[in-house]
């Protein structure tokens, strides 16, 4: 899940020293915290809570490969965006709700 937000060392500090949450990652603008069975993800924009909601994201090796296999299914994904250190692709469900396959 991503939670996007202007107050990236506050919410650092929220999830990791007030929930207890192990981070795993610490990124220019992104950090990633494990959840049990989920992860947490904090990333570098504008908080919107009530009128955008969190971006559920699912980890795929292959987001290419992953992406046609969901497509087949039904799934509608925009394009697969290869970045310096990891590659991602936004879609959305039947709702709307905006979800992502990532490498990262």
């Amino acid at each position: 899940m991503i939670l996007f937000t202007g107050q990236m060392d506050e919410m650092t500090r929220f999830y990791g020293e007030v929930l207890g949450l192990q981070q795993v990652t610490s990124e220019k603008g992104w950090r990633d915290f494990a959840a049990g069975g989920a992860r947490i993800a904090l990333h570098s924009g504008p908080a919107s809570p009530g009128s955008k909601g969190p971006k559920i994201v699912f980890h795929a090796q292959d987001v290419a490969a992953t992406r046609e296999i969901l497509g087949a299914r039904g799934a509608r994904f925009g394009k697969v965006r290869q970045g310096e250190v990891f590659c991602l692709c936004d879609g959305k469900d039947p709702d709307g709700n905006p979800i992502q396959l990532s490498n990262r």
